[in-house]
C-alpha cells in the first residue's frame, strides 16, 4: 500500500482493525500519512498487534503521486496545477487577441485530462470576460478520463463573474490569493487547475503558489515582441532572481511538447 493504514473512525472503520482481525502478519507501506488524525497511528496500532510493518517501500515514487494529498492534509491548502499553452517564444495570443489554436488537438485532450483530474478549475474573470469560456471537461468517451469522470469539476472564477457567462454555475472568489486558497481547502479541494489568463498565471507564479507547472509548447513562433506573454507583470530583474525548477517529465503531443516543471529543484 501507499499510505500507513488509519487507525481512527471516519467515513469508514479503522483499517488497522480490519488488518488485524484478517491475521495479516505483514504490512508494507510507503509513507506515513500526513493526515493528523493518522500520522503513524496505524503503524504504532499494527505493531502493538504483533505484525512486522515495514515502511519506506518506492517511498519516493508514492511522495510524488500523493503530492497533492499531503499539501492538503499538511498545509489544509489545495495543490495548485499551473497550465499554461503557448507557442516556443513564449506567446499565448496574437496582438489582436487571437489564440486558437496554438496548441495541437492532442495537446488540448490532454488539457482536458487535466480539467478531469481537478477538483475545480480556475480562471480570472479577465479570461471570463474576453474569452467566455466554459471550463467544462470535454472527452471522447473512449478516453479512460471520461470513463472515470463522475460530475463535472467545481468552475472557479477570481473575481466577479458577468452576467450569462458560459462559465456559470460557477463559485466566485475575491480577495488575496493566498485567503482563496485557504477557502477552497477548506471547501475541501485537494487540488485545483490554474487556466489563467497571463495575470493570474503571473500572480500565482510571482507569489510562489504554484506547486507544478504544466506548459503545452507549439512548434511555432509568432516572431516578435507585440504578441500576448505567457505572463504579465514583471518578471525577473536580473539573473540572479530568475526562477529556476525541475524538469519533471517532457512528452510530445501530437508535435507538441508538454513540459512539466516542479518549483522544487533536485
Amino acid at each position: 500500500m501507499t499510505l500507513e493504514p488509519c487507525a481512527h473512525q471516519g467515513r469508514t472503520p479503522p483499517c488497522t482493525d480490519a488488518i488485524i482481525a484478517a491475521g495479516i502478519t505483514r504490512v508494507v507501506a510507503a509513507i506515513e500519512d500526513p493526515d493528523p488524525l493518522v500520522q503513524g497511528r496505524g503503524i504504532a496500532a499494527l505493531r502493538a498487534a504483533g505484525i512486522e510493518v515495514v515502511l519506506g517501500v518506492h517511498a519516493e515514487a508514492a511522495d510524488e503521486q500523493l503530492g497533492a494529498y499531503r499539501k492538503h492534509r499538511q498545509t489544509g491548502r489545495p495543490w495548485v496545477v499551473l497550465k499554461l499553452a503557448a507557442t516556443l517564444d513564449g506567446r499565448i495570443a496574437a496582438p489582436d487577441g487571437s489564440s486558437r489554436w496554438i496548441t495541437s488537438e492532442a495537446a488540448r485532450r490532454d488539457a482536458h485530462r487535466l480539467r478531469a483530474q481537478a477538483d475545480a478549475v480556475v480562471v480570472g474573470s479577465g479570461t471570463v470576460r474576453v474569452d467566455d469560456p466554459s471550463l467544462t471537461v470535454r472527452l471522447p468517451p473512449d478516453d479512460p478520463w471520461y470513463r472515470s469522470l463522475g460530475e463535472q469539476p467545481p468552475r472557479a472564477v477570481l473575481g466577479r463573474i458577468p452576467p450569462g457567462a458560459a462559465v456559470l454555475p460557477a463559485r466566485e472568489y475575491v480577495g488575496e490569493l493566498d485567503d482563496i486558497l485557504v477557502a477552497m481547502g477548506a471547501e475541501g479541494f485537494v487540488q485545483v487547475l490554474v487556466e489563467g489568463g497571463a495575470r493570474v498565471a503571473h500572480a500565482f507564479h510571482a507569489q510562489g503558489l504554484v506547486d507544478r507547472y504544466v506548459l503545452y509548447l507549439a512548434p511555432a513562433l509568432f516572431g516578435g515582441d507585440d504578441a500576448r506573454p505567457l505572463f504579465a507583470g514583471p518578471g525577473a530583474a536580473s539573473m540572479g532572481h530568475v526562477w529556476r525548477g525541475r524538469v519533471v517529465s517532457v512528452a510530445s503531443l501530437g508535435g507538441d511538447l508538454r513540459v512539466e516543471l516542479s518549483p522544487r529543484p533536485s
